[in-house]
C-alpha cells in the first residue's frame, strides 16, 4: 500500500524540522467528553497529531478553538477578514469568497501529485461531484471533505407494535401511509383512552434528516431541494414543480385532521424527538440512523418496536429516492503556505491508518471511543457503512464471519450484544435496526440495486446568483410551505413559484444549465 512520503515534507522530517501547519478547531460536548476519557490527550496533542509528526514531519497546531455558534461566528469573521490559518475547513459559500479575494491557492497539481492511490479511490466514491463543487473557474481551490450521499437515503420508520395492535400491514402505497397515519391518530394505539397520539412526526425544519417531509414528498414524485432533469435534458429546480403542490395539499389535510402536531412549526427535532420518546408519535421519515432517534420510546415502554420500511409511491411502484448532494465542507490552503501538499498527506495517512493495508482501526478510528474525531482532517469511505452491511449480510447467509473487515466486526459486536438478550441488549437495539437482517441498510442496498436513487443534478461550485440569492430563496420556500401546511390556500404555492422566478430563480436556473451543458461536453470528450 502506498505510504505517504511527499518530497517536501519528507525532507523536513529527515532534518528534524517539522513542517508546522495551523488549523482552527471546533469543539463540542461530544469532543469534550471524549477527551475526558482519554488521559494524556488533548485536541492539540493526541495520537493523531503525534503520528502525523512522527511519520510525516507535519506538526499540527491550532490558532484558536471555540464551541458551537461561537466557532461559526469566529470562522465567519476570519474568512471575511482574510485572517485564516494555514488550512481552513469552510463551506461552499466561504470557499467562493476566499477564492474571489485571492486568499487561497489552487490545488489541482498538489492533489494529483501527492494523493495516494487509496485517497484517490476513496475520494472518488461520490463521483466527480465533490471535486466539481470545489472547482471554481476551472481551478481546484480546496480538497473536499467527501460525505456519504447513500447514507442519507430516506426510509419510513414505523412503530410496528402499533401496527400489530391495530391490525395494520406495512405500507405498500402512499395511500397506505395515509391510512396508517390516520389510525395512529384516531385508533388509540397506546390504549390509554385519550386522543393524544399523532400519525406523523414533522419538525419546523421540513428537511430534517429525521422527522422531515422529503421522504413523504418523494411518494408523490416531488423532490424539493434537488435539481432534476426535465424531458428536454435540462435541469430545473424540484421545489417549484406541481408534484410539490400535491404533496403540500395532503400534508395540509393531515394537519387539519390532527395527524400532525398543531405546534410543529415551533418545534425543532429535539422537541419532536421528546414526543417520540414519550410514545406520542408512531411514524416518521428519516435516514438510516433514525433508529437511535426513536429508541427513546423504549424507555417508558419497553415493548415499543420500530422498523424501517422503504419509501412508497401512489402507484405502488418503487419511487425514486432523493439523495441530496452531501459534500458541503472543504479544506482550503492559504495563499502563502509553502507546503500545501501537507493537507493531502494528512488525508493519506488518516485513510491508511483506518482503511489501508496497515490499518490499526481499533487504535485510530474506534478504540472503542471515536478517536477519529481527534484528527484535524477526517475523511472516510463514503460507502463504508453500506459495505459493512453487505459483509454482514453475506456472513449471515453463509455462516462464515471470518472475512469481516474492521467496520463490520465492530458492528457485529453490537449486534451480538442485542442477540444475547443480556444486560447490554438495549445498547445493540438501534444497531440491529440498521444492520440486522431486516434493517435499514438492507432497504438501501435494494434501492441501489433497483436503480431508485435520485442524486442531485447539480453539484458544481456555487453560482453567482446562488451566492447572492440562495438563502433568500430557501427562506421564501420554507416559509411558504409551512404556511400552506398550516392552512393557507393551496394557491399560495403558485404565488411562491412566481416569486421564486422573479427573485433570482430564473437567473440561477440559467447558470445551473450552463454548468450542466459544460459537464455534458466534458463527458463527451472523455468518452
Amino acid at each position: 500500500m502506498y505510504r505517504a512520503k511527499p518530497e517536501g515534507v519528507e525532507s523536513a522530517a529527515r532534518s528534524h524540522r517539522a513542517v508546522e501547519i495551523s488549523f482552527v478547531g471546533a469543539e463540542n460536548d461530544g469532543l469534550e467528553e471524549l477527551l475526558r476519557q482519554l488521559p494524556g490527550e488533548t485536541l492539540g496533542d493526541n495520537r493523531w497529531t503525534r503520528i502525523y509528526e512522527q511519520e510525516l514531519g507535519i506538526k499540527v497546531k491550532y490558532d484558536w478553538t471555540a464551541k458551537g455558534d461561537l466557532y461559526q461566528k469566529k470562522l465567519g469573521v476570519a474568512v471575511a477578514s482574510g485572517n485564516i490559518p494555514d488550512v481552513v475547513k469552510v463551506n461552499a459559500q466561504q470557499l467562493r469568497l476566499l477564492t474571489n479575494k485571492g486568499l487561497i491557492q489552487e490545488l489541482s497539481q498538489v492533489y494529483e501529485r501527492y494523493a495516494s492511490p487509496l485517497t484517490k479511490d476513496i475520494l472518488s466514491q461520490e463521483g466527480t461531484g465533490p471535486f466539481d463543487a470545489a472547482t471554481i473557474d476551472g481551478r481546484l481551490m480546496a480538497i473536499p471533505e467527501t460525505n456519504s450521499s447513500i447514507d442519507r437515503a430516506l426510509l419510513i420508520w414505523i412503530r410496528t407494535d402499533w401496527l400489530n395492535r391495530l391490525g395494520l400491514q406495512p405500507p405498500q402505497t402512499i395511500d397506505d401511509v395515509l391510512a396508517i397515519s390516520k389510525a395512529f391518530t384516531t385508533g388509540d394505539p397506546d390504549r390509554n383512552g385519550r386522543p393524544d397520539t399523532y400519525g406523523l412526526a414533522v419538525t419546523r425544519n421540513l428537511w430534517d434528516p429525521a422527522m422531515g417531509v422529503a421522504g413523504f414528498m418523494a411518494g408523490y414524485g416531488a423532490f424539493p431541494n434537488l435539481w432534476v432533469t426535465n424531458s428536454f435534458g435540462e435541469l430545473e429546480y424540484g421545489g417549484i414543480q406541481p408534484e410539490v403542490k400535491t404533496a403540500l395539499q395532503e400534508l395540509q389535510n393531515m394537519y387539519r385532521s390532527g395527524q400532525i402536531d398543531s405546534e410543529f412549526g415551533m418545534k425543532d427535532s429535539t422537541k419532536v424527538g421528546k414526543q417520540v420518546a414519550a410514545g406520542k408519535i408512531g411514524m416518521l421519515y428519516g435516514e438510516q440512523w433514525s433508529s437511535f432517534a426513536v429508541q427513546g420510546s423504549r424507555g417508558i415502554d419497553p415493548s415499543a418496536e420500530w422498523q424501517a420500511f422503504p419509501l412508497v409511491s401512489g402507484s405502488g411502484e418503487p419511487p425514486q429516492v432523493p439523495l441530496r448532494f452531501s459534500t458541503w465542507q472543504f479544506y482550503a490552503v492559504r495563499k502563502d503556505v509553502p507546503h500545501p501538499e501537507a493537507v493531502v498527506q494528512l488525508f493519506n495517512l488518516h485513510l491508511e491508518k483506518n482503511w489501508g493495508a496497515s490499518a490499526a482501526y481499533e487504535s485510530y478510528y474506534i478504540s472503542p471511543l471515536p478517536v477519529w474525531q481527534l484528527s484535524p482532517v477526517t475523511p472516510y469511505p463514503a460507502r463504508k457503512n453500506l459495505e459493512a452491511f453487505q459483509q454482514l449480510d453475506k456472513a449471515r447467509r453463509t455462516g462464515d464471519f471470518s472475512f469481516l473487515k474492521d467496520e463490520a466486526r465492530a458492528i457485529k459486536k453490537r449486534l451480538d450484544a442485542y442477540a444475547s438478550g443480556g444486560p447490554d441488549k438495549e445498547s445493540g437495539w438501534g444497531w440491529e435496526k440498521i444492520y440486522g437482517p431486516n434493517g435499514a441498510y438492507g432497504i438501501i442496498d435494494r434501492y441501489e440495486q433497483n436503480h431508485q436513487l435520485l442524486p442531485d443534478g447539480f453539484n458544481g461550485a456555487l453560482t453567482d446568483t446562488m451566492m447572492d440569492r440562495q438563502s433568500i430563496l430557501n427562506e421564501l420556500q420554507d416559509e411558504a410551505f409551512i404556511r400552506i401546511i398550516l392552512g393557507r390556500p393551496i394557491d399560495e404555492f403558485d404565488r411562491f413559484v412566481e416569486e421564486w422566478h422573479r427573485l433570482g430563480g430564473d437567473r440561477m436556473t440559467e447558470e445551473v444549465n450552463r454548468w450542466h451543458a459544460e459537464k455534458g461536453r466534458e463527458r463527451k470528450e472523455t468518452d
